[in-house]
């Protein structure tokens, strides 16, 4: 039976790969729907892959995100660095004023311990309660 006309009067092998009407048998057909199908398909799963990586891209643990947070506490952290290297050289300076130089240490020895010299009155002020915050709970 393979030599027999086909419906639409084409004679040859039935089931061929140009049948355009499918009427070949079960898995021709199947085969052929396939074969279309496989490349929608494949550009589906190949989209949705790319917007996978992508999302992760930007929103991953070490994506665009993270790094953005990175960078910001990376600056924080490089500021503090300077503040705390300026401060040291400060105290630095301090220190060596102090250990040089007698009258700076006397001066400090006063304000600090209240210490006087001799005929000496020492006088404590206290602080402006209006300048100074409240550390207590409010007026009630």
């Amino acid at each position: 039976m393979l030599g027999n006309k086909t419906q639409s009067g084409n004679s040859g092998v039935s089931g061929e790969t140009g049948d355009a009407a499918g009427s070949g048998p079960i898995p021709n057909r199947a085969l052929d729907w396939t074969l279309r199908a496989w490349r929608p398909a494949g550009t589906a799963v190949a989209v949705g892959l790319a917007l996978l990586l992508t999302w992760h891209v930007v929103n991953g643990k070490h994506g665009l995100s993270g790094w953005q947070q990175q960078r910001t506490q990376d600056k924080q952290l490089q500021q503090e660095i300077k503040d705390l290297q300026d401060e040291n050289v400060r105290l630095h300076t301090r220190i060596e004023r102090l250990k040089s130089d007698p009258d700076a240490m006397g001066i400090l020895a006063r304000e600090k311990l209240h210490y006087a010299k001799p005929n000496e009155v020492i006088v404590t002020l206290q602080p402006d309660p209006k300048t100074q915050p409240q550390t207590g709970a409010s007026g009630k």
